[in-house]
């Protein structure tokens, strides 16, 4: 089916992909199955921690599963449809200013706004499954269908096909960032993996929003570096100022307050200083990232959008089983092993990896609403 055919026949594309049934107002039981005496939590495009929320987001998850070809098609229309009536709703606004209906077409415009921020996060993430399955991963679900008498194990690890999205020099500073996390050498041994550890979930629910936010930043970093070396530029400014930085432990950072986490521009700066701390005699791209000034760094190390932010809130809380924030978790310890402690940072880095090329994606046909920093 030719392109054109499938965007005018979009409307009846609707009718023919059943959506997902609603959620269920009792808790859905965790299907799993035994294996050597241990039960896992099942994988599946269709037990993704978040379940979308908006018409559009349902519809869209109704394409993934069922019209898979066509998904990307569907999600180009979608974008340029909620372009148009949130243009339409902005258009009347000022067409009425002097009228007596301005209030009313004021709220009507917000209100789109609000609405297409949920939408726009809900195809933001039905794109992120999308390139999950292109590696033949799916997302960790719920944390809580995972845990049994307070223990947590995630199996499959799929540390390989998480890592195999990187180039080796970004893989390179991920795992050192892995390590730092867990605590595992970077070539651990199958008996250190499966080793176990007591956490408590805040310090671990803070740990893999970090990652998301540092695959984010390693991701546009990386394309950076590569613009300015394909462009022959010199490494002079690269290094200014690299000895007068303040920096943190990746503990602090994990274990602050929600504003370090998506918080002001010195509170951003704070945090990916100790994330992306190295040894003074770093090369390449390791000595490209420590040496951003003030500028390119604060570009580089904040979400760009409101629907990201919205986006990545909503996620974790989801998959921490927390409706408020992550950050509102009571401090309960679980014991798990360092193997699963390492797929779910290796599965936040590749989150934020491919946040940012979604959201790149999306602003080339839905202009995203700029994040306001406090």
């Amino acid at each position: 089916m030719e392109t054109t055919q499938v965007c005018h026949h979009l409307h009846h594309l609707r009718s023919m992909v059943t959506l997902p049934k609603p959620p269920s107002s009792k808790p859905r039981a965790a299907r799993v199955r035994a294996s050597a005496g241990r039960r896992h939590c099942e994988f599946s495009s269709l037990n993704a921690p978040l379940e979308p929320r908006s018409d559009v987001g349902k519809f869209l998850g109704g394409v993934l599963q069922n019209r898979r070809q066509l998904f990307h098609v569907v999600v180009k229309e979608e974008l340029k449809m909620l372009s148009d009536d949130r243009d339409s709703a902005f258009a009347r606004m000022l067409l009425s200013q002097d009228s007596d209906e301005a209030m009313l077409h004021r709220r009507i415009a917000q209100v789109k706004e609000n609405e297409n921020i949920i939408a726009i996060s809900d195809v933001m993430y039905l794109l992120i499954l999308y390139k999950f399955s292109e590696i033949r991963v799916h997302l960790v679900p719920k944390l809580s269908n995972c845990l049994y008498n307070g223990r947590l194990e995630i199996l499959p690890s799929k540390d390989w096909d998480l890592e195999s999205i990187h180039s080796m020099e970004v893989l390179d500073i991920i795992r050192e960032h892995v390590s730092t996390v867990t605590g595992l050498k970077p070539n651990p041994s199958v008996r250190d993996s499966w080793e176990t550890t007591p956490i408590r979930q805040f310090w671990l629910a803070r740990a893999y929003v970090a990652s998301i936010l540092y695959g984010y930043f390693l991701k546009s970093v990386s394309l950076r570096y590569n613009l300015e070396r394909n462009l022959s530029l010199s490494g002079h400014d690269l290094h200014h100022g690299h000895k007068t930085r303040p920096s943190i432990s990746f503990h602090d950072v994990c274990c602050g307050s929600k504003d370090v986490m998506f918080g002001n521009k010195s509170d951003l700066q704070s945090v990916w200083h100790g994330l992306i701390r190295q040894e003074e005699d770093a090369e390449d791209l390791k000595c490209h990232v420590t040496g951003f000034h003030a500028g390119s760094f604060e570009r580089c190390a904040k979400l760009r959008s409101k629907e990201a932010v919205h986006l990545v809130e909503s996620h974790s809380n989801a998959l921490f089983g927390n409706k408020k924030s992550v950050f509102s978790l009571h401090d309960d310890v679980i014991v798990t092993s360092f193997s699963s402690l390492r797929r779910l940072v290796l599965e936040a880095v590749a989150f934020g990896s491919f946040l940012w090329e979604t959201e790149d994606y999306i602003d080339n046909v839905y202009k995203l609403k700029d994040r306001e920093v406090e």
